[in-house]
């Protein structure tokens, strides 16, 4: 879906966990640069592509990928994605998440605890070698080099501008991005969308719940038309307005 000139919010759907799950992975490109930013869960690779395709961009143009944060469904298709293209793309990233990124450090929402939580809420009826798949990749997640660490007031010249904002909370690290010609805020986790109203973190998925909740406030500093939350997709009603309140609560 185009937001903007030079800005398409793909959503990609597939069946996690025994239901259908939507993220919006974003685009953002000009003559020069292509850029994805969040690579969707494992195995999402051929659907990134068919989006790509849909928004009347080569997927072999793709030549710099943000990860905003460690999340699998942020990291899980990376490693594919680099391996297909025929040339190096850049992988961007905040230094605090890179070393999970990397697989230097174990991804902080992964725990052995969290592993048997996840096998045991799989429908009855997934097959064992998918469940032993499924376990398997979480105790051996995806992983890839960050070639450039990028950090929170960063302009990055790319596609018109883009500003890196840090919205730790959700994780250590976490990043959004406002892109400057279209005004579109990328909230990735910082912002969710649900029922059609833009909302805060969900706590529950978020590492520490107050940071996470101190890091809308500094949303409220940018002229946004345009939210694409990663959970969620798109929001443009009266959004410096809502962020306010949000920044408030």
């Amino acid at each position: 879906m185009n937001i903007a000139s030079g800005v398409n919010m793909m959503p990609i759907s597939a069946v996690m966990m025994g239901r259908m799950e939507t993220i919006y992975p974003t685009l953002i490109w000009d003559n020069d640069t292509v850029i994805l930013v969040d690579t969707g869960y494992p195995g999402q690779l051929p659907l990134i592509k068919e989006q790509m395709e849909r928004a009347g961009l080569a997927f072999e143009r793709l030549n710099k990928i943000i990860i905003t944060h460690q999340d699998l469904d942020h990291i899980g298709s990376l490693p594919a994605i680099l391996q297909e293209l025929p040339h190096k793309a850049e992988v961007l990233a905040d230094k605090v998440e890179a070393p999970y990124i990397q697989g230097e450090a174990h991804l902080l929402k992964v725990t052995p605890e969290s592993i048997e939580q996840a096998v045991k809420a799989l429908p009855a009826e997934v097959p064992e070698e998918w469940r032993a798949a499924f376990r398997k990749t979480l105790e051996n997640p995806p992983k890839a080099n960050v070639d450039v660490i990028i950090t929170d007031g960063q302009q990055l010249p790319y596609c018109g501008g883009i500003i890196v904002i840090g919205t730790p909370g959700h994780t250590p690290g976490h990043l959004s991005l406002y892109h400057t010609a279209s005004k579109t805020l990328i909230a990735a986790d910082a912002l969710i969308v649900e029922n059609d109203q833009l909302l805060g973190p969900t706590p529950h998925y978020c590492l520490d719940p107050d940071t996470a909740k101190k890091s809308i406030k500094k949303l409220t500093q940018y002229d946004i038309n345009t939210v694409i939350c990663y959970h969620g997709g798109l929001y443009s009603d009266h959004v410096n307005e809502r962020i306010l309140e949000l920044a408030a609560e």
